[in-house]
């Protein structure tokens, strides 16, 4: 039985896209229940300047509070400064990100591709002083809501790149959902044969309904490890009408059903779910959540 890695974005990219700010102790308990699901990956927190994205003011607080639990939690770092922040709070794993889109580049972190690389050199430089994995994100990989199709070759370029700086692996975001799976084969008949499959991941919005699809096509070449969100929570605040995430109830159940192993509980996943529709006063957007009537 082959076994899938399920990477949790909820608690960062899922909940830095609702409007509503979530209070600490609820994040804290949100990545609590995720965490007693099952689930050894979760991306908790981001270090960002809290003007940016207020959603994340609380990173360090929440990351004090959770560092010890049974998972590896993960914050998103944009800068130098970023990381020291991270540093001090005892970071595990930190994420750095860029784009295959200028256009989204500028509008997202505000600077262009060869300047992400730029900042986030340092970060990479200070993780690997302390030992600690940096995984790479790349957005936009099939479609720009500003510049349209991507070409698949600056994908790979880029994610090579994001491997040749020091990143362990590289999450390939589809970031509005506009991607089919013949997108998807297009874009790693290119990828793969730069990166390898084992060092790359899927990071499919479901906008349009083809997420699960387009992990399919994904496992077809070998990759193994895909990015969701409890409750299909976020979206892309830099991406007009993307929007949220492959649910992880989805995910679950259609990997469970086709024989795959993830040691990730659904029951659990959608509690965790249940407790955050409370907060947020939001039904969420999974359908396999639906079909559970919770």
């Amino acid at each position: 039985m082959k076994k899938v890695r399920v990477y949790e974005v909820g608690p960062r990219d899922g909940l830095q896209n609702e409007a509503k700010i979530v209070p600490a102790d609820a994040k804290v308990a949100f990545i609590e229940k995720l965490t007693a699901a099952g689930l050894g990956h979760i991306e908790a927190v981001s270090f960002v300047r809290p003007g940016a994205i207020p959603q994340m003011a609380d990173a360090t607080e929440v990351y004090n509070r959770i560092k010890n639990g049974k998972a590896t939690y993960s914050g998103l770092v944009p800068n130098a400064k970023g990381m020291e922040t991270a540093l001090a709070a005892g970071i595990q794993e930190v994420a750095v990100f860029t784009a295959a889109s200028e256009s989204f580049t500028k509008k997202n972190i505000n600077c262009t591709i060869e300047e992400s690389f730029d900042r986030f050199k340092e970060v990479i430089r200070m993780a690997a002083e302390h030992s600690i994995p940096v995984r790479g994100y790349v957005s936009t990989v099939v479609q720009c809501p500003y510049e349209g199709e991507i070409a698949p070759a600056k994908v790979a370029e880029i994610s090579k790149r994001l491997i040749d700086s020091g990143v362990y692996e590289v999450s390939l975001g589809d970031t509005i959902g506009a991607a089919v799976p013949d997108d998807i084969s297009r874009l790693l008949d290119a990828v793969v044969r730069v990166v390898p499959a084992e060092k790359l991941a899927g990071h499919f919005h479901d906008t349009r309904g083809t997420a699960l699809a387009n992990v399919y096509r994904s496992l077809d070449y070998g990759i193994l490890t895909f990015d969701s969100s409890a409750g299909g929570l976020g979206g892309c605040p830099y991406a007009p009408g993307a929007s949220g995430n492959l649910a992880t109830e989805d995910l679950l159940y259609s990997l469970h059903r086709s024989g795959y192993e993830t040691n990730v509980d659904l029951e659990k996943i959608a509690d965790a779910s249940a407790f955050m529709r409370e907060i947020l006063t939001k039904t969420p957007a999974s359908r396999v959540f639906a079909a559970l009537k919770r």
